[in-house]
């Protein structure tokens, strides 16, 4: 899903949207390993992303899921809290949401929606503050202690997503319809850049990660705003790329998702992916 250029350029359709293809590939393969066992017995990966199995041996689970569990009062079994360590390391690693930009199947919802949102010009909405999503990821805790109950897995939209292709019960759909025209219709990213617990979890897991997003040649920016439109987090941008507060070229904020959309986009070629010890600037 492009976004119309400023300016013409001399690469390929393939070159420009390469980050992009590679996120679906992984995000449709992952769905798929789900999806194979229950609709074709083969079981690579049993359970969901809340938790999973690969190949019946090594254990995956979502440290928050985790998180919940302890603040409910119980405490995980061993293979829970293995799993949840391995997925905990991966992501302070790679950056937490990478979680958002390749492996939640949300995602491609909510970038249907800003996509269409650009084609048709709408304008209209306001988002809520960013913050609003920490506040919420307070209060999903906040409401698990109290009741002792996972309270957030009752409306996780990835665990429903998951439901209704498993299962048929396209009832659970209709949240995930609800955060398409959200987005499409009141809030540009609402869902994942204002609102979504997970999100804000996983971006407070990706403040120190090793992989990062660099402006390395901002000298040969135009400010023609193409990665600002593409930018699931258009903020994270700014500090980078205009030494707003910094003098280093790499995005460290922990809501960058590591998507590449401002790479992909950038026909002067300013963005690449990196590791957070490279601060050269071109």
């Amino acid at each position: 899903m492009s976004a119309p250029s400023s300016q013409s350029s001399n690469r390929s359709w393939l070159v420009r949207q390469r980050w992009l293809l590679l996120r679906r590939m992984s995000q449709l393969a992952i769905l798929a390993l789900f999806l194979a066992g229950p609709w074709f017995g083969v079981w690579v990966l049993k359970g969901n992303l809340s938790a999973s199995l690969i190949l019946d041996t090594v254990p995956l689970a979502d440290p928050l899921l985790a998180l919940q569990t302890m603040v409910a009062g119980h405490w995980p079994h061993s293979t829970a809290l293995t799993g949840a360590a391995i997925m905990l390391a991966f992501y302070l690693l790679v950056g937490g949401r990478v979680f958002c930009s390749w492996v939640c199947p949300v995602n491609m919802v909510t970038d249907a929606a800003a996509w269409l949102r650009r084609r048709l010009g709408i304008k209209t909405g306001h988002a809520p503050d960013s913050n609003t999503r920490l506040w919420l990821l307070g209060g999903v805790l906040l409401a698990t202690a109290v009741s002792g109950v996972l309270v957030w897995e009752w409306v996780n939209p990835v665990s429903l997503l998951h439901r209704s292709l498993i299962f048929g019960l396209w009832g659970a759909s209709l949240l995930i319809a609800g955060i398409f025209f959200y987005d499409l219709l009141i809030a540009s990213r609402g869902w994942c850049g204002h609102l979504c617990p997970v999100g804000a979890f996983y971006g407070l897991l990706g403040r120190t990660a090793l992989v990062r997003v660099s402006a390395a040649k901002r000298s040969a920016c135009d400010d023609c705003m193409d990665c600002f439109v593409v930018c699931p987090e258009p903020q994270v941008i700014r500090p980078a790329l205009k030494q707003v507060g910094q003098t280093h070229p790499l995005i460290l904020s922990g809501d960058c998702t590591n998507c590449g959309r401002c790479i992909d986009v950038c026909d002067r070629q300013v963005f690449k992916m990196t590791h957070r010890f490279d601060q050269r600037s071109a």
